[in-house]
């Protein structure tokens, strides 16, 4: 792009564009962090479950939990009755369970009846303690709506399918704006459930962006003001990172994807990447400054120096996140081809739109900064004389960790846990171990249930059937709350018997199924099964909700039925707890994917550039070699390889990588040159050292602010994606250059 140099305001309204373009598309961002999200539209698991959503209800709710000891009294079940009205007018709810909605099955003269669980339009009926003791009384409610000791009870706010986490937080808004307006808050002690968890999860998002994206772009721009004090060069930084920026998000948004946590972490991602590239760009300007060139030839002598290192280092930064493409889960795979894309655009607007710019407009001195330099200075002359004159021992301290670290990463879990995502004092914890310790699990799961035709699920023999599979579920550890159909067939047959103990069963007579199903005229039968009774539902409420734990209770769910099949249904398991073990399955495949497309793509970009087979294989070892720290330190510290970190590898490799380029750049040049091994590390080092050093730092310091985010996936990115740069710059400074030495001496002595 060198025909730029000739152009300098078509460059200067280049970059304005590219500031100024994106800004009406970033309106349009679409914050969506939903599990819907996530999961691949083509996924069995998702099917299954869009399928189920047409014929049933969301099992994603918000749960909203009050205590105190006047909950049956008549002035708090008014109010709370009224609330329920409410919220069910409301067009993004389709039903509010609570005490005065759900319903309760009595023994009637006749018969039975169903009725609410309490009477909001005849509270006088009961005292308070006759509320109370109706409640607990009720098969169904425990666990579900009011606590075992009555001292809690709950609104299960159920909503019509919602498109985004916006619609969420709206509902989540209206649920405590409606609670205040009839002077409930002063018994809510909880709001929890999924749609609970997106919110935090968005708002944790929106945190993140609010201190990573100034955060990042403020360490880079004072980095480089304090390195070439220019005014001008802070400026460039700044609109060149604002331009990278925006056409990314504006990529995401004319692409159709959403904005979530794992795509938030592109903004300060491609900021950390643009100002490590301008970092080269401008130290090569300083030094062909320092060398005496002025003006446009200056510029000519920085590209010269730095464009081709810089160039590759683009394409394999880009080259390590575009493998996150082959990524299942639909947020990375979006991160790794937009951040791919912005690199792209980074490397254009630093090899192209700059280098134009400063030819022209740039008429103010280049000094360099000596403070701070000098430590820097003694630390690459340590390094370069280690790595020359200790070249085995550093090869071989480098290959004894290796061999340590190897065992280590077998310890690493797969684990998807996005109840384990925030801290123990997180709002949203809190309010789920609430919700938890008083009523049951907030992990839904259920198991369907599909008869051979219509009517076939009134057939006794499959109600015994499910009944016998619900039994056994019940027994497991992991399963706090079950509902069925078999169940309120049961309390039908119980109430039609004067309530008598020994009916409440299934009775083995399908007509009399049927005439209690005809004439049952309450809202919970269809949420278990369908009109035609050819579908059911067994609902299930679990405290278990990782994946581990949920994929181990559906392995021993699909062996129970294979070994005890439930009559002649057919089965199969949904729900959120079904999509999130699913996840489990979905990262490994995207990791093991992403790596080989990574280490295959990164082999041939080293070929292409080095043109020498062992010069490629000697540049991949200090970047691969982090691979494995990153992942034996995941091991050592109990560290999950999740949605955030699965991306670790590929990125760290991606960025590692840029230092090896422009360190084995600088050495074989001199190389070429007639310089000796020891003398073109040392000078090698002392041009190129302190760039990558220097950019190896900043983008050190940012991701360690990335590491403080509130977001427990994204903090262990931060942290993990640091200590293998750290661990990458190392290897760049200490076994690269032994590396080449020891091979060097090899060569020498064949010659000999």
């Amino acid at each position: 792009m060198r025909w730029l140099l000739d152009r300098p305001r078509l460059a200067l309204a280049a970059l304005a564009l590219l500031v100024l373009g994106p800004g009406p598309l970033l309106l349009q961002v679409n914050l969506d962090n939903a599990p819907e999200a996530y999961f691949p539209t083509d996924a069995p698991a998702v099917v299954l479950d869009n399928e189920l959503r047409e014929e049933f209800p969301q099992d994603q709710v918000l749960v909203a939990l009050f205590e105190g000891p006047q909950l049956f009294e008549a002035d708090f079940l008014g109010r709370l009755h009224g609330l329920v009205e409410d919220l069910e007018r409301h067009d993004r709810v389709e039903r509010v369970l609570g005490l005065t909605s759900t319903d309760h099955i009595r023994a009637t003269e006749d018969g039975f009846s169903v009725e609410r669980l309490v009477e909001a339009d005849d509270l006088g009926r009961l005292d308070a303690e006759g509320w109370r003791d109706r409640a607990l009384g009720d098969r169904f409610a425990p666990g579900l709506i009011i606590s075992e000791t009555g001292e809690a009870t709950a609104l299960v706010v159920r909503p019509h399918v919602l498109e985004d986490s916006l619609q969420r937080l709206e509902l989540e808004q209206l649920l405590r704006r409606s609670i205040a307006e009839h002077g409930l808050e002063a018994e809510l002690t909880a709001v929890a459930g999924h749609v609970a968890l997106d919110v935090a999860q968005l708002r944790a998002m929106i945190g993140d962006l609010a201190l990573l994206v100034p955060g990042t772009m403020g360490i880079g721009l004072l980095l480089l003001w304090w390195l070439f004090r220019r005014w001008l060069v802070v400026g460039l930084a700044a609109a060149t990172i604002s331009a990278v920026t925006g056409s990314a998000l504006a990529l995401l948004v004319l692409t159709g994807k959403p904005f979530t946590l794992i795509t938030a972490i592109m903004p300060p991602l491609l900021t950390a990447l643009t100002v490590a590239m301008m970092m080269h760009f401008f130290n090569a300007v300083l030094h062909a400054a320092q060398r005496g060139y002025q003006g446009r030839a200056r510029v000519e002598a920085a590209l010269q120096a730095v464009a081709r290192p810089t160039l590759f280092m683009a394409l394999t930064t880009a080259a390590g996140l575009a493998s996150l493409s082959v990524s299942p889960i639909r947020p990375i795979e979006a991160f790794g081809q937009v951040s791919a894309f912005g690199v792209l655009v980074a490397a254009a607007c630093v090899l192209g739109l700059l280098p134009a710019i400063l030819a022209r407009y740039d008429h103010g001195p280049w000094v360099r900064q000596r403070r701070g330099m000098r430590q820097l200075d003694g630390f690459l002359r340590w390094s370069a004389h280690l790595a020359v004159r200790r070249a085995g021992w550093v090869v071989g301290a480098a290959v004894l960790l290796f061999v340590v670290a190897i065992p280590q990463i077998r310890h690493v879990e797969v684990e998807t846990d996005l109840y384990a995502f925030f801290d123990e004092g997180h709002e949203i914890t809190r309010a789920t171990r609430q919700v938890e310790s008083q009523l049951s699990g907030v992990m839904a799961m259920e198991v369907v249930f599909d008869g051979p035709d219509w009517d076939s699920l009134m057939a006794p023999e499959r109600l015994q059937a499910i009944e016998r599979v619900q039994d056994w579920l019940d027994a497991r550890p992991e399963v706090d709350y079950s509902l069925s159909l078999p169940d309120l067939v049961a309390e039908m047959h119980w109430a039609f018997n004067e309530e008598d103990p020994d009916y409440r069963t299934v009775p083995d007579n399908e007509q009399l199924v049927a005439q209690y199903l005809f004439i049952y005229d309450g809202q919970d039968l269809w949420d278990v099964v369908d009109r035609d009774f050819t579908r059911s539902r067994l609902l299930l409420n679990l405290n278990a909700t990782g994946a581990q734990e949920l994929n181990a209770l559906m392995a021993d769910l699909r062996d129970h039925l294979e070994a005890e099949p439930a009559a002649d249904l057919e089965w199969d398991i949904a729900g959120m707890g079904r999509l999130f073990a699913d996840q489990e399955r979905l990262l490994i495949q995207g990791q093991l994917h992403s790596l080989l497309v990574v280490v295959g793509l990164l082999s041939v970009l080293m070929l292409l550039m080095w043109r020498s087979v062992p010069v490629a294989a000697a540049s991949m070892v200090p970047n691969l070699t982090p691979i494995v720290l990153i992942f034996s330190l995941m091991g050592l510290l109990g560290i999950w390889l999740d949605m955030a970190t699965a991306m670790i590898a590929s990125v760290a490799v991606g960025i590692a990588v840029d230092d090896t380029i422009h360190i084995l750049h600088a050495y074989l040049r001199r190389r070429r040159a007639g310089s000796p091994v020891a003398w073109a590390v040392a000078r090698s080092f002392r041009q190129s050292g302190r760039a990558v050093t220097a950019t190896t730092i900043v983008l050190i310091a940012q991701f360690l602010l990335v590491s403080l985010s509130d977001f427990q996936p994204t903090q262990s990115f931060g942290l993990l994606t640091a200590f293998g740069l750290a661990a990458a710059l190392l290897y760049d400074l200490l076994v690269l250059p032994a590396m080449l030495v020891l091979f060097s001496r090899m060569t020498a002595g064949r010659v000999g």
